[in-house]
């Protein structure tokens, strides 16, 4: 696996700790965006991948997430989630400017990263969304009950490799607990926002499982019907869950995805 580094800065809300990839012959900047409950730690063969391809590769846990400050998945307003990975992004270009930025989200990372393309849009080379949390999600219907249950995740639904969900159950810095109400409130209106907002029309590739049983295909569909632009491209893979990138296809839908950098990069 490729080197990584470990760094830090005051965000919004508290320390956020992100890593870098670094490539010393980078084509692009890659910023990764994780998804809910989890760390950008969980994505370093996505890393991997992305350095052999020609990235220097960045990525930070949200706050509330894995060595990032806060109470535990708690978020009160995704803007400032979008506003902490602004941060991270102006850190990587000023230690390696001029280099184009490719923006790659999974899941609510998915949701954070089309919020960042709709506001910065103009920065961006392309963008991943990876399973993204976009439309309507079901688990906020949760926000009708007068308590949220503490419903364990069936790990079976992360990928058809038994092995990712046995890692994911056994990491001590992923969230194992309920969702917390002011995060899936936070979450419903950043959603809201995003129908809202505008289309993107710089190069959007959708991925998605088939079998997504977490974030189900029609319901991002949903939100993708809103923002879908002129340059958009969408793989559905079939039988795969939800964490395509680490689906027993995985090769191919890196694949894919890098096949896509290369089509959209400058030159």
């Amino acid at each position: 696996m490729a080197a990584w580094q470990e760094w830090s800065f005051d965000g919004t809300r508290g320390r956020i700790v992100g890593r870098t990839w670094p490539n010393d012959s980078a084509r692009y900047l890659a910023l990764l965006v994780h998804g809910y409950g989890e760390h950008i730690g969980r994505y370093e063969h996505v890393a991997d991948t992305l350095v052999r391809h020609g990235a220097e590769v960045v990525g930070a846990d949200h706050m509330g997430h894995g060595r990032s400050a806060g109470e535990r998945v708690l978020i009160t307003d995704y803007e400032e989630v979008v506003d902490d990975l602004h941060t991270v992004d102006e850190r990587a270009r000023s230690a390696r400017p001029g280099l184009p930025v490719v923006l790659i989200g999974h899941s609510m990372g998915g949701m954070i990263a089309t919020r960042y393309a709709q506001r910065y849009a103009d920065t961006l080379c392309c963008v991943v969304l990876s399973g993204p949390v976009l439309g309507v999600w079901s688990p906020t219907k949760l926000l009708q009950l007068d308590e949220i249950p503490d419903t364990p995740l069936d790990i079976t639904t992360l990928s058809r490799d038994p092995a990712v969900g046995q890692r994911y159950a056994a990491d001590p810095l992923v969230w194992h607990g309920p969702f917390k109400r002011p995060t899936l409130q936070a979450l419903a209106t950043c959603l809201e926002t995003i129908n809202a907002g505008p289309r993107l029309e710089l190069p959007t590739l959708w991925a998605h499982g088939g079998d997504d049983q977490l974030v189900p295909l029609a319901e991002t569909q949903v939100g993708i019907d809103h923002i879908r632009g002129s340059r958009f491209t969408e793989r559905i893979y079939p039988g795969a869950r939800h964490e395509i990138f680490n689906e027993t296809n995985k090769d191919e839908v890196l694949a894919d995805v890098t096949a896509f950098i290369d089509q959209h990069l400058p030159g």
